[in-house]
């Protein structure tokens, strides 16, 4: 595939005027993004503004974001059309940098077939799989690769005892305030004096009434909320099986006693709340 014909990207190549040749060694990666010859005329090309770029006519990827981090276009229209090309260029390519980027423009009505087909050759390959539905959103991916290139690894991650903190106090603050009465306020005065959720549990009436602006009727309500019953109690929960309400209320009438009246006859008859629990 020459930089005359036809692009990876599935986009005409500009015009035959004649250019100087730029190779590789000549240009630094760390100061732009190298871009290779094969992308020209390529509209993701028109989005990148917010790094410098510049064409080299020896890169072997479409594009070099760094010393050891480099990406393929392919676009999935070209795709359908040129199923082998994407196979030569990583063969092409081989294990030449560290990150190994595809950038897949989406740009056919039904993706799920070809991207099944591609998403599969980016594992074996170890490739990077990114995917953009327009040629403004891969321009993106492209910038943001070369922003952070030279960017520490906490700046991407976050500071994990930070965020896990975070959110171990988001999920106590959640649970907590779900009792009446209890804010956000009341939630980090409690975590303060006892530290976990376990103590907070595990804590007397006593304790509870110990810190600053916790009330009675607070210190009840969350008393009562960590010790009563997880389940709340059925009505008719632990009868014995086998024997309905309407049952026993007729053989407790005939035990107390021959009132004349057959059990269960009257009033009522028929229909017995105690039947249905």
């Amino acid at each position: 595939m020459t930089s005359s014909g036809v692009q990876g990207g599935g986009v005409p190549s500009g015009s035959g005027r004649a250019q100087a040749v730029v190779r590789r060694k000549d240009v630094n990666p760390s100061s732009c993004v190298l871009v290779s010859r094969r992308q020209t005329g390529n509209p993701l090309l028109r989005y990148i503004k917010n790094v410098r770029w510049t064409f080299v006519d020896d890169l072997v990827p479409d594009y070099q974001m760094g010393q050891s981090s480099v990406a393929l276009f392919l676009s999935l229209k070209y795709h359908l059309l040129h199923p082998q090309y994407i196979h030569y260029r990583i063969r092409e390519l081989q294990r030449s940098f560290r990150l190994r980027v595809l950038i897949v423009h989406v740009d056919v009505d039904d993706p799920v077939k070809p991207l099944n087909a591609v998403t599969k050759l980016a594992c074996l390959s170890d490739f990077t799989l990114i995917c953009g539905w327009s040629y403004e959103e891969c321009a993106r991916y492209v910038e943001t690769f070369k922003t952070y290139e030279t960017k520490p690894h906490d700046v991407l991650l976050g500071s994990k005892s930070t965020a896990a903190t975070d959110d171990y106090t988001s999920r106590v603050t959640h649970a907590l305030t779900q009792i009446r009465g209890v804010n956000k306020t009341d939630v980090l005065t409690l975590t303060t004096a006892f530290g976990t959720l376990r103590e907070i549990l595990q804590a007397s009436e006593e304790d509870l009434s110990s810190c600053a602006g916790l009330g009675p009727t607070k210190v009840k309500r969350l008393y009562d909320a960590f010790h009563s019953d997880f389940y709340p109690k059925v009505p008719g929960a632990g009868k014995p099986l086998g024997e309905s309400g309407g049952q026993r209320k007729r053989a407790r009438g005939a035990q107390e006693g021959g009132t004349g009246k057959s059990a269960g006859a009257g009033e009522g008859d028929g229909f017995d709340i105690e039947d249905f629990l």
